[in-house]
């Protein structure tokens, strides 16, 4: 079994995916706070407070600058926690994998399902943030529409990188290392705050290489600010190419883990 061969997965990771969602609506109440008190925080803090000495980035308001990046933070955090702590919880201490592989559903199907629900959380998420953005006026419409599919891709993204962290961790506290060296670093150097072009060269070019919140948050500028560049294909391929990768480790290394 390699760690790029091709799973057989059909019907049943969407089976999956409604478990998830089935219990995701019964604390939808609580669940749809944070995600609507988060970007009022930091627009009022980050945007409108310190964007009030910093003026203009890049020919918009600062308010508007970090607007896109907001969207794409609240769908990385939600779709890589979800496959992190949560898939972990559910797969070890719930045994609610061990449950559905006893059914016609195979583990494959599993970890793609859960995969598809982080990237819908991704998206749920930004649906909810989209309309305290657009109180604001600070996205134009209504091309940002837009943000809430593209919500779904970035979500695809973490979620598979997420699972692949979730595989390789011998227990729930040594998740905190992707989110504290990969997460939380990724969130101040990829163009979220201030503009890729005052990092260090070779630190624009690690973060052009390595960092997928860069690319996300250079599309979803250009989809909410109404500012395609030619940039922004390679940034939708570099996101495509590297989600199939990490997808294709994620349900292998999963695989790897669980059978014995």
């Amino acid at each position: 079994m390699g760690l790029f061969s091709i799973p057989k997965i059909t019907g049943g990771a969407w089976k999956v995916w409604r478990r998830n969602l089935v219990v995701f609506s019964r604390t939808w109440k609580v669940n749809a706070l944070p995600p609507f008190i988060e970007p009022i925080l930091y627009l009022l803090a980050i945007g409108f407070g310190l964007g009030g000495y910093i003026g203009s980035i890049e020919g918009v308001p600062y308010v508007q600058f970090i607007a896109p990046a907001l969207i794409c933070i609240s769908a990385m955090n939600s779709a890589f926690f979800e496959c992190t702590y949560g898939s972990y919880v559910r797969m070890y201490y719930m045994k609610t994998f061990d449950a559905i592989i006893a059914t016609p559903v195979s583990l494959e199907e599993v970890i793609a399902g859960e995969i598809l629900w982080g990237a819908t959380r991704g998206m749920i998420y930004t649906a909810i943030m989209l309309p305290v953005l657009i109180a604001f006026g600070v996205i134009r419409m209504p091309i940002s529409i837009l943000a809430i599919p593209f919500a779904f891709l970035i979500g695809l993204l973490f979620s598979c990188i997420a699972m692949c962290f979730t595989a390789i961790s011998p227990s729930i506290d040594t998740l905190n290392y992707p989110s504290f060296l990969f997460i939380t670093p990724m969130f101040l150097v990829s163009g979220t705050f201030f503009p890729l072009s005052t990092l260090p060269v070779l630190l624009q070019y690690f973060a052009l290489a390595f960092l997928p919140l860069t690319h996300a948050v250079a599309l979803m500028r250009a989809i909410t600010l109404g500012a395609p560049s030619p940039l922004v294909l390679l940034s939708l391929v570099w996101m495509v190419a590297v989600t199939g990768i990490f997808f294709l480790l994620a349900v292998n290394l999963m695989k790897k883990r669980l059978i014995v």
